[in-house]
């Protein structure tokens, strides 16, 4: 049986970004169209697709205007905080925001233009792994009386793309598909204007338009990376495994260098890699699943991505 992925924010590099930079202009100031008239400084999509408008990093999805909702203060867990002035904070409200904008724009609904880059939008007719909820269910109750969305096998995991919500998750697909949505991705030049480097981030990240930059200290993903040689192209690397991953090496305080390559994560467990010099592109398939069915944390998962990349890297020859 084919195995099936719901890449949750992987659409956002994957559908959203590049639809933003086929549609919308840049730099032109949004403020009025998007709700935010008390807003001192413009807002852009360029600010949208580097999560850098100073968004707070999450809100339940209720159906009404963002302004209107962030209006009203909330507290009480790590999603509902605010957004560090002149500091990116990644948002799925960034990109809940650009697909409005991309809806009056083009006046197609959002999920059909997405159709467009070859992944399937939810419902999906196969479900993906079951993973219990995550934090969006804990912060749910604390910012509305909204009941949160139910779970359902053929809808993503984030409530919010439940709830109706566009532009940040709702998208799934095999690893053949995969594949070939990767290649047509790269071949249309993409992901080369998405690694501009935009603007600097939580926790020392470097933010492009929909991707970000892969450093190379001792822990993080691109001290792997930095050994794949040129010229491997575009790989889908699929691995279901459920067991419990051995530890990654330990994350120094010093994200180091840049890689030269840059990235996407999907909160199920999916992750994007690609480097312009070559347009190599890696999209790894993997789910958040644990032994006994538990949600991995966030070392473990990032465990089990350190692993299959690290084979892949043998593989390679790096």
């Amino acid at each position: 049986m084919t195995r099936f992925y719901d890449l949750a924010s992987l659409a956002k590099p994957l559908v959203t970004a590049p639809l933003a930079l086929a549609f919308l202009d840049l730099d032109a100031d949004r403020r009025w169209a998007l709700g935010f008239h008390d807003r001192d400084t413009p807002l852009t999509v360029r600010q949208l697709l580097s999560h850098s408008s100073g968004l707070p990093p999450w809100r339940p999805f209720t159906g009404e205007l963002l302004a209107h909702q962030l209006r009203r203060g909330v507290a009480g867990h790590p999603l509902l905080r605010p957004a560090t002035p002149g500091l990116a904070t990644y948002s799925d409200l960034n990109y809940r925001l650009l697909a409005e904008l991309l809806e009056a724009e083009t006046g197609v609904a959002f999920m059909k233009l997405g159709a467009a880059s070859g992944l399937s939008p939810a419902p999906w007719s196969t479900p993906p792994a079951e993973i219990p909820d995550g934090p969006d269910a804990v912060a749910w109750p604390l910012a509305t009386e909204a009941p949160l969305p139910a779970r359902s096998p053929w809808l993503p995991h984030d409530a919010n793309a439940r709830a109706g919500m566009l532009g940040h998750a709702g998208f799934g697909a095999a690893p053949a598909q995969l594949h070939a949505t990767l290649l047509r991705w790269v071949a249309a030049g993409w992901p080369r204007r998405m690694a501009v480097e935009t603007a600097p981030g939580e926790g020392g990240a470097r933010w492009g338009l929909g991707l970000q930059v892969a450093h190379a200290g001792a822990g993080y993903f691109g001290q792997l990376l930095s050994k794949i040689p040129q010229g491997i192209g575009t790989c889908v690397l699929d691995d279901s495994t459920e067991a419990a991953p051995l530890p990654a090496p330990a994350l120094e305080a010093d994200p180091g260098p840049a890689s030269g390559w840059w990235f996407h994560l999907g909160y199920t467990g999916p992750a994007l890699f690609y480097r312009p010099s070559d347009q190599a592109c890696l999209g790894l398939l993997l789910h958040r699943r644990g032994p006994d069915g538990g949600l991995l944390d966030v070392e473990s998962l990032r465990a089990r991505r350190w692993a299959a990349l690290a084979r892949f890297v043998g593989q390679s020859g790096g």
